[in-house]
């Protein structure tokens, strides 16, 4: 099963997977604004990397579980 299937799946039959995604596609939109600007406040420099690391940590979460998940079909 591809990667893209397997994430459209899990996003029907997983409500935790589906709320760690939308909160990654939050995370990501957060990101964009920063990107958009010319020049970031120290503050906004600060948000910017715990978004960073927060989205990668969503991400790792949602890779296991579709790793646990393809295991298990």
């Amino acid at each position: 099963m591809e990667e893209k299937e397997l994430k459209e799946l899990m996003l029907k039959q997983s409500e935790e997977f589906r709320k760690l995604y939308e909160e990654h596609q939050q995370c990501e939109k957060k990101l964009d604004l920063f990107k958009k600007k010319n020049f970031l406040t120290e503050e906004e420099e600060l948000e910017e990397r715990g978004l960073k690391k927060k989205k990668l940590a969503l991400k790792d979460k949602m890779y296991l579980m579709m790793t646990k998940f393809k295991k298990s079909i």
